[in-house]
């Protein structure tokens, strides 16, 4: 899952920063995503692990680092 979601912010984060040069932990938003790329983010997780993000979810801290969103994904799996 870590690599899919390293690709899916690599192609729809804008970051400032490589992919490859950032960690699971990295702050996302330090490295350059905005609250627009978060949105085009969102969309893409989405799509690809096939979930829909409550409105509760839709924080900064969701989307702060690859193991924040690889934790969410896990959270609303286990929901379904």
């Amino acid at each position: 899952m870590l690599h899919k979601l390293r690709d899916l912010v690599s192609q729809h984060g804008r970051l400032s920063v490589p992919i490859e040069r950032l960690g699971d932990r990295s702050d996302l938003y330090q490295a350059g995503l905005t609250s627009l790329a978060t949105v085009g983010l969102m969309l893409a997780v989405e799509d690809a692990f096939d979930i829909e993000f409550p409105d509760a979810m839709l924080t900064r801290n969701t989307f702060r680092s690859i193991d924040a969103l690889a934790a969410a994904i896990e959270s609303l799996r286990v929901e379904a």
